[in-house]
């Protein structure tokens, strides 16, 4: 089992110089933060269920760079439709990491489906993506880092990780300071 930061972490490292990450609502958004803040992370606040999307809509809007989505396994149960549309849209760009602990951590850790049997590699595939995994160890994050660049997608990898409580790392949440940030990252003039 994963040590969520540990693993974000590594995941990060030396990240593609054009990718575009999109953290989901809570803890991802923390563990990507405390990976290292950048110019091209995009942190959902009050998104539950939308970072699937987000990621979707930044695939197709560009092509050309790689998407990573950074998400829960409570949100990525909650958006299960998004899965759906990505897999019918099928944007070779985008990869879908969901950090499982098996549980709702921003409603007050009960256990959620994929503790209870719900096997999100086999709903990806069964939704359309390219391909999908599960890893459990430093050495499947640091087989799947590659793909970052170059995701031959969608693609969604099931990262297995414990429910230990990790502190809060919070990026800035002010609207129009974001906004720029935003606009900066897709090569678009400030608004």
């Amino acid at each position: 089992m994963l040590e969520r930061r540990a693993a974000v972490r590594a995941l990060m490292a030396d990240r593609p110089a054009d990718l575009l990450v999109v953290a989901g609502l809570g803890t991802p958004g923390y563990d990507l933060f405390a990976a290292g803040d950048h110019d091209a992370n995009f942190y959902l606040w009050g998104a539950m269920g939308g970072a699937a999307m987000i990621g979707l809509g930044l695939a197709l809007a560009q092509p050309d760079r790689p998407i990573l989505v950074l998400t829960g396994d409570g949100e990525a149960l909650m958006g299960l439709g998004a899965l759906a549309t990505i897999g019918a849209q099928r944007p070779a760009n985008l990869l879908v990491v969901v950090l499982d602990n098996g549980h709702f951590g921003e409603t007050g850790m009960q256990p959620s489906h994929t503790s209870l049997g719900t096997d999100l590699p086999r709903v990806a595939e069964a939704c359309g993506f390219a391909w999908s995994e599960t890893v459990r160890d430093m050495a499947g994050i640091e087989a799947i880092r590659p793909r970052l660049a170059t995701p031959a997608g969608p693609g969604l990898v099931r990262a297995i990780i414990g429910a230990e409580p990790t502190p809060k790392a919070l990026p800035a949440r002010d609207g129009a300071y974001l906004a720029t940030r935003f606009r900066a990252q897709l090569g678009l003039a400030p608004g």
